[in-house]
């Protein structure tokens, strides 16, 4: 099992600011993406950031632009989430998803490896 451990969680009010940590390690290289998801109680689980281990493009959910960063540490093997201005809405249990790409002769396939989730609280 490939080790994919958040942390960071916690309550803040609204305004506030949180950083979120993905740790990962074991064949890292064949690490594609690393990402970060959403859930809050009563919904589905949602994309909010990824960001490609080789040359750190980013890609982020509409109701999180301008206020959420994704960045990386490749020698930590690490991922983090800074979110800023927080909201609400943006509550929610937070995972981390590693995505590795295994290229062998037959085929290019995908495997995913999520952690086990960390709770973001956001007052009002």
């Amino acid at each position: 099992q490939v080790p994919v451990v958040e942390s960071g969680g916690g309550r803040v009010q609204a305004g506030g600011s949180l950083r979120l940590s993905c740790a990962t390690s074991g064949r890292t290289s064949s690490i594609d993406t690393m990402g970060w998801f959403r859930q809050a109680p009563g919904k589905e689980r949602e994309f909010v950031a990824t960001i490609k281990w080789n040359d750190g493009a980013t890609d982020y959910a509409d109701s999180v632009k301008g206020r959420f960063t994704i960045s990386k540490d490749n020698v930590k093997n690490t991922v983090y989430l800074q979110m800023d201005n927080l909201k609400p809405e943006d509550a929610a249990v937070y995972y981390c998803k590693r995505r590795d790409t295994v290229v062998t002769i037959e085929a290019s396939r995908q495997f995913d490896y999520w952690g086990q989730g960390t709770q973001v609280t956001v007052s009002s």
